[in-house]
């Protein structure tokens, strides 16, 4: 068994998981939607032995670095990174259906990454041969993650809010009617951007402490360090604007995508369409 193979498997049982959650929407029946997470789950399983695997198998052919230096293996641990934070939220505040919104974002990664991206084992670059490449890594991931997340949140409220402001309803029916309330879906997205927050943070710290071990300069105003900046004073900006101007509802869930869809651009549009110091991550 091979990380290749135990990866393919991730991305069909996210399919599966996907499509339950669908089901789930559809029929309201707890068991589907038991087994929705639950596929999601081990799909999670799968896939963090994968990753475990696949940094064996580097070791094995002599290049030995954490499976995180290149596009495909930082797509792979992204979809990894964005169940793990789905999990942590629905474990503590028990909202199944959010994985409706979210798991997609997993299983779009894990699918480009299987059918568009080269899985080759290549050695690191020197700059990429240092321990921050964990600490850097890991901490920014887990953010843009959390923001995958409060993303799907914000989707399910204005969907929610649409519905229910075309009924004049507060407990719209059909599909909306499992969907928490707008008070909580607004709170989830809060919830979600203060984990992610710190950790971008942390993220762009150890990011600078890297540079200046691996280029001689905290900060050069590469491409991928600017708009990782831009990203960070956008969700700044939320949190500012919630704790002292009280934005709340529909302003915070469009603030809150406009958000992750800067972080995508500074993941994936800098890597792939501009050049600079991170160029290697293409």
């Amino acid at each position: 068994m091979t990380s290749s193979m135990l990866f393919n498997v991730t991305t069909l049982t996210y399919m599966v998981s996907m499509l339950l959650f669908f089901a789930f929407l559809a029929s309201r029946n707890r068991t589907v939607g038991l087994a929705a997470s639950s596929a999601a789950y081990f799909g999670f399983i799968v896939q963090t032995v994968a990753i475990a695997l696949r940094w064996k198998e580097s070791y094995d052919i002599g290049h030995g670095h954490a499976p995180l230096s290149n596009l495909y293996e930082s797509v792979v641990f992204f979809s990894w990174t964005i169940i793990l934070i789905y999990g942590l939220i629905e474990f503590k505040y028990k909202y199944r259906v959010i994985g409706a919104f979210v798991v997609p974002f997993a299983l779009l990664g894990m699918a480009w990454a299987q059918l568009g991206l080269s899985s080759g084992i290549e050695p690191l670059v020197p700059a990429l041969q240092s321990n921050w490449l964990l600490y850097h890594v890991i901490t920014c991931f887990l953010g843009y993650a959390a923001f995958a997340v409060a993303c799907g949140i914000s989707i399910m409220y204005l969907v929610k809010e649409k519905q229910e402001g075309a009924t004049g309803d507060a407990q719209a029916g059909g599909i909306i009617a499992q969907f928490p309330s707008i008070k909580v879906l607004d709170d989830l997205n809060y919830k979600a951007i203060m984990i992610g927050f710190p950790l971008l943070t942390i993220g762009i710290i150890t990011g600078a402490a890297w540079a200046n071990y691996a280029w001689g300069t905290y900060w050069s105003w590469d491409p991928k360090e600017t708009w990782s900046l831009i990203v960070w004073f956008i969700y700044a900006a939320f949190l500012h604007a919630r704790i002292t101007r009280g934005w709340v509802g529909r302003r915070a869930a469009i603030l809150s995508i406009v958000g992750f869809a800067a972080t995508i651009f500074c993941y994936l549009g800098v890597n792939l369409f501009l050049s600079g110091l991170h160029s290697y991550g293409k």
